[in-house]
């Protein structure tokens, strides 16, 4: 089973990590990592974006255990428009999150005008930070939880954030 899920991955998080491990316990694995071009313009909020290769990088450190733990393989392609790799024949699976699932519906139709079957759209449900909202990249840039959901206290003095 062929499997496509896409993002811009930066920085990874245990939210991330549901993805990928769902997408690898249903077949081999290939990521759409968005290009330097698509990345800002995939963003709610306005913020950096790691280079393409640095996310690419950090994506194949999280990735290669998954792979290896599923006996599956796995590859990294760039993606430039947000439709990107999904509407090509080969795949069986999209594995999205509940705010990518239009997107997926959307992918689907694209498929569908191009005389491909439809893609099985696999829904994985966010990942609670401690604080009961989800864990996302942008939350962990603003220094609001970690990457595993812990929410960061800030320090009255530096106004730095730890684990409380």
């Amino acid at each position: 089973m062929d499997v496509a899920l896409g993002g811009t991955f930066d920085p990874v998080h245990d939210g991330h990590r549901r993805l990928f491990e769902r997408a690898f316990e249903l077949g081999d694995v290939t990521v759409g990592l968005t290009s330097d071009e698509l990345a800002p313009q995939t963003r709610h909020v306005d913020r950096h974006v790691k280079s393409f290769d640095e996310r690419k990088q950090g994506l194949e450190d999280e990735l290669e255990p998954l792979a290896d733990e599923h006996d599956r393989e796995f590859e990294i392609r760039p993606l430039e428009e947000p439709t990107g790799i999904a509407t090509e024949p080969q795949f069986e699976y999209l594995v999205v999150s509940p705010e990518t699932l239009e997107g997926g519906k959307r992918i689907n139709e694209i498929r569908h005008e191009r005389g491909h079957g439809p893609l099985e759209i696999v829904v994985v449900p966010h990942v609670l930070a401690d604080d009961g909202d989800i864990i996302s990249s942008t939350r962990i840039v603003n220094g609001e939880i970690d990457e595993h959901g812990t929410v960061l206290e800030a320090d009255a003095e530096t106004g730095r954030r730890s684990p409380d």
